[in-house]
C-alpha cells in the first residue's frame, strides 16, 4: 500500500487552499462499483464531537447515485500534477467515461473505500447527515446565481474515520 494511516490531529494544511484552489476527488463506491467527480466546494471542522467532512453534490451528477447508496465517500487530495486529471474527472461524466483510464489515475482501495494511488492525503468519511439545499432558505439572492437551471445541491456531513498520507 502506498498509504500510511496518521492522525488527523498532526496534520498541517490549509483547507481554503486544498478545497478551493487544488480541489479534490469525491469518490463513493467499492472495488466492483465507483464513481469519482472533482470538487471545489466542501468544508472541515467539527461538530458532533466529530472531526468532518461536509460535501455537496447535484442530483445530476453521477456520483450522487453512489454516495446515495454507499455509507462511506472519501475526500482525496492531489498535488499540482494531476490538475489535468482533476479537470478531465469535473468535465466529464462516468456514464460516459472510465476516468481512471481516461486520466491515467490509479484505483485503490482503503478500508472498503476508493481513492487513488496518485492521492497525497485522503480522507475515509462515513456519512452522519444529510439534506437538500433550499431556494427559500437561502438569505442573499446573490447565491442563487450558482442554480440558474442547475437542481439545487443535497448535502453529505462525513464522519472523517480515518486518514491516510502518502507515503
Amino acid at each position: 500500500m502506498s498509504f500510511s494511516k496518521v492522525d488527523l490531529l498532526d496534520l498541517d494544511f490549509n483547507p481554503f487552499k486544498m478545497i478551493g484552489k487544488q480541489w479534490y476527488l469525491l469518490t463513493s463506491g467499492d472495488s466492483e462499483s465507483y464513481n469519482t467527480m472533482t470538487a471545489s466546494w466542501g468544508q472541515m471542522g467539527e461538530i458532533w464531537g466529530v472531526p468532518t467532512f461536509t460535501c455537496m453534490v447535484r442530483p445530476s451528477r453521477y456520483t450522487y447515485e453512489f454516495i446515495e447508496k454507499n455509507d462511506y465517500f472519501t475526500i482525496s487530495f492531489f498535488n499540482g500534477e494531476q490538475k489535468k486529471a482533476l479537470s478531465f474527472c469535473g468535465a466529464n461524466s462516468g456514464r460516459n467515461y472510465d476516468k481512471a483510464k481516461e486520466t491515467g489515475l490509479t484505483p485503490e482501495f482503503i478500508d472498503g473505500a476508493t481513492t487513488f494511488a496518485e492521492a497525497e492525503l485522503v480522507f475515509i468519511c462515513k456519512k452522519i447527515y444529510e439534506d437538500k439545499i433550499e431556494k427559500d432558505l437561502f438569505l442573499d439572492e446573490t447565491k442563487l446565481k450558482f442554480y440558474d437551471s442547475d437542481p439545487f445541491h443535497k448535502l453529505y456531513i462525513g464522519e472523517i474515520i480515518a486518514t491516510y498520507k502518502k507515503d
